[in-house]
């Protein structure tokens, strides 16, 4: 049965690309649990709560998918299986489709991306903060991070629920959405500032001129930019990821038709 020349290199080839794809799958997996873990991490900024966490359920079903395609690359290439290279070549095929239809959807779409974003901003300032524990921790650490403070900027939380907590109902929430005077989250205080001038500073009023102790740039145009900033780095990871699993593809077939010519000649 064993392959010779340059089918025994593609073999290993396999072999090496594969051992890669099962790195990526791992990697994928742990970063999928602790982004579900750590409620501070900035990305969830980028989405509203529930399609947060319904897209890290799905990147997490993504790892594991590459590690068995990994399993199956590695025992077909090993074991010179026609049937688990061909398993491999589908499972791979699937990936490979569905990351070009996301990838070209993502493209299409870039400026609704930008639109999302900041809505998913404005919306966890007026809605979700002091509300959803998560969403509180996660945007006090972007807060302190980015040194940014709301999502236009500090005048942002007079009409959150942050500052309407004591209404009673709707009406209510309805005839005072927005305080003569409020108060602002203590992150939004700069790292230098101690506490006494921090709890001073961020009892605001509508019109009043902002305490230099506070962070005055919002928080929307902040997140967009860096998402701008690092989005070429993704974008080369990402192909180079394809390119990989592109020659995984190859070699595949490559192998598939290698094993068969070799099982005819010894027939």
């Amino acid at each position: 049965m064993g392959l010779k020349g340059c089918c025994s290199a593609i073999k290993y080839l396999m072999v090496l690309i594969n051992l890669l794809f099962w790195v990526l799958g791992l990697a994928i997996i742990i970063c999928a649990i602790w982004m579900l873990t750590d409620p501070t991490f900035l990305f969830s900024m980028t989405q509203e709560d529930n399609h947060y966490y319904i897209a890290l359920y799905i990147f997490l079903a993504v790892g594991a998918l590459m590690l068995i395609v990994a399993f199956l690359g590695c025992c077909g290439a090993f074991k010179e299986s026609q049937c688990l290279l061909v398993s491999f070549f589908c499972c791979l095929l699937v990936i490979i489709v569905a990351e070009i239809a996301a990838g070209a959807w993502a493209f299409h779409n870039s400026d609704k991306l930008d639109d999302m974003v900041r809505a998913s901003v404005k919306h966890t300032v007026e809605n979700e903060y002091d509300v959803i524990t998560s969403r509180t921790l996660a945007f006090d650490t972007f807060q302190r991070q980015m040194k940014c403070c709301g999502a236009n900027g500090p005048y942002d939380w007079a009409s959150a629920k942050y500052n309407n907590k004591g209404e009673s109902n709707i009406f209510d929430l309805k005839l005072s959405n927005v305080k003569i005077n409020f108060e602002i989250p203590p992150s939004c205080c700069k790292e230098e500032v101690d506490t006494t001038t921090c709890e001073v500073s961020r009892k605001l009023g509508i019109g009043a001129k902002i305490n230099p102790a506070l962070y005055t740039e919002g928080c929307m145009d902040k997140l967009v930019k860096t998402i701008h900033e690092h989005w070429k780095i993704l974008l080369g990871i990402i192909i180079a990821i394809i390119l990989l699993e592109f020659f995984g593809l190859v070699f595949a077939l490559v192998l598939c038709c290698a094993i068969k010519n070799n099982d005819h000649y010894k027939a």
